[in-house]
């Protein structure tokens, strides 16, 4: 049976998708999955150099007619298999967007799940892999600008008839209106990721730093992300809000009890 392609997009750029595929991927491997992850952020690529890998080929030379997929398939930590891009403006130029459509077929022949990493904005290079995925997952920071532009990819996925599984919020702290975004958004919020300056920065997080509380969230988030690659779950219908008050304990005992309660934070939000 062929593999499962999920999209991680987000209208803003540094929102944290490379981060999200590489810590889904890294926990779906070791759920015993076989699991690649293509670098599709053909302009700013950061795949490789985030896991600190340096490939024999990229999926830019894959995309220009240079390389073959297999030559580009590169051992990244965790087990996880990668498809890193370029940096340089000359493999921008030359890499032929429309030609991920056949790399995504082959890897989805040969894997159990295939991740996309996109990049920013509402361009053509982004608009192929929202088409290419059996579902997107919609990456946001609270930021008022990335909220706005999540919902315009959200837009453009269902434009191309795209399934938007649904959204993750980034860099949560207590004060994050999570109530407020999720109201902005006509789709499932699946988890709230909380802002874990304390974590380890080497990537994945939930292999360099699994006790840290972004790690926790990443773990729950990609068990319940199976059932919905696998089983047939629906996230509108089986994926409650990933969302621990716990997580924002430690940031709360620096702060009044008056404060709690005007914060208008995640605390309470789903009781």
């Amino acid at each position: 049976m062929a593999g499962y392609v999920c999209t991680i997009a987000g209208g803003k750029g540094g929102v944290g998708k490379t981060t999200t595929a590489v810590n889904l991927g890294a926990v779906l491997q070791e759920m015993d999955y076989d699991v690649a992850v293509v670098d599709a952020d053909l302009g700013m690529a950061n795949l490789g150099s985030m896991l600190s890998v340096e490939p024999e080929k990229s999926l830019h030379e894959v995309l220009a007619g240079e390389a073959a997929v297999s030559e580009a398939l590169t051992d990244a930590p965790g087990g996880l298999t990668v498809i890193p891009g370029e940096q340089s403006l000359e493999a921008f130029a030359d890499a032929d967007p429309a030609k991920l459509r056949k790399v995504i077929k082959t890897l989805r022949n040969a894997y159990d799940v295939v991740l996309i990493d996109t990049g920013a904005g509402l361009s053509h290079e982004v608009a192929v892999p929202l088409g290419l995925a059996d579902g997107i997952v919609l990456v946001t920071t609270p930021d008022d600008v990335a909220v706005g532009d999540t919902v315009k990819t959200a837009q453009l996925a269902d434009r191309i008839d795209g399934t938007v599984l649904g959204s993750i919020i980034n860099r949560a702290t207590r004060h994050t209106d999570v109530a407020s975004i999720a109201e902005q958004m006509e789709f499932p919020l699946l988890a709230v990721i909380p802002d874990d300056p304390q974590a380890t920065t080497e990537e994945p997080l939930v292999l360099n730093a699994p006790e840290s509380t972004a790690a926790d969230a990443y773990q729950r988030l990609s068990e319940a992300l199976e059932g919905v690659f696998f089983h047939g779950e629906s996230p509108e219908r089986d994926i409650e809000t990933i969302l621990d008050d716990e997580w924002f304990i430690e940031d709360t005992e620096d702060h009044s009890d008056a404060d709690d309660e005007d914060s208008g934070g995640v605390f309470g939000l789903f009781n």
